[in-house]
């Protein structure tokens, strides 16, 4: 199988990245990234599209994938609505299209977060859940990953200073976390088993999984 994986140098997308090239069903790899990754492996092919929000030039590199795993994402501090829509909303869209008439069988897999909801008064809530929204109506096996608070694990960590601190200050509360509230944490680890598990389902199961069903998809997956 084939897999694109957008934001492969972010937390999640690193994470997912991993579990790709780890995962022997995995025959390849495009990642669509804005700069150079530092993971060299055989599997791995990267891309560096002109524009996100028009993917032609990059098109035929992604034609035949089996997958997409959309892990892109910004911190919406600081942003605008329209910036961060452009990011969160208009470049997931942009891959979504630019993949439906090159894919026969395409599994597309949106990392969103928990409470989103296009009626929320929350700007990235109400972005991100808008965003979920137009990808669940297009004619592809679309899947919505609402994930709480995500561990970081296998040498993945946050883009950004701010998060980088956030975590860095925050990593010793997850034991914690786990054990007080299971339904809502996860670990980037999970999330890439997760993104596979569901692919192979071929359709079966929720569309929108929240944390907890994230690491039971992840467990289907070390089983597999």
């Amino acid at each position: 199988m084939k897999v694109v994986v957008f934001g492969a140098g972010g937390m999640v997308g690193t994470g997912v990245l991993r579990a790709c090239l780890l995962d022997d069903e995995v025959e390849s790899v495009v990642a669509v990234v804005r700069r150079p990754l530092r993971t060299r492996h055989p599997k791995l092919r990267e891309v560096m599209p002109a524009d996100f929000a028009d993917l032609t030039d990059v098109a035929d590199e992604l034609a035949g994938a089996g997958a997409c795993f959309f892990c892109l994402g910004v911190p919406s501090a600081g942003r605008t609505e329209a910036d961060y829509t452009r990011v969160t909303r208009d470049y997931a869209l942009a891959a979504a299209r630019v993949l439906l008439p090159r894919t026969e069988d395409l599994t597309f897999v949106y990392v969103s977060g928990a409470s989103a909801d296009s009626a929320s008064r929350t700007m990235w809530a109400r972005v991100k859940g808008r965003a979920e929204d137009e990808l669940l109506a297009l004619p592809l096996r679309t899947y919505v990953f609402r994930p709480g608070y995500i561990r970081p694990r296998d040498g993945a960590r946050p883009r950004s200073r701010t998060s980088r601190l956030l975590y860095g200050a925050t990593s010793w509360t997850y034991p914690v976390l786990r054990r007080l509230f299971p339904r809502h944490t996860t670990t980037t680890a999970a999330i890439g088993r997760a993104a596979l598990a569901v692919t192979r389902r071929g359709g079966d199961g929720p569309r929108v999984l929240t944390s907890a069903d994230i690491n039971t998809a992840a467990a289907e997956g070390e089983k597999a």
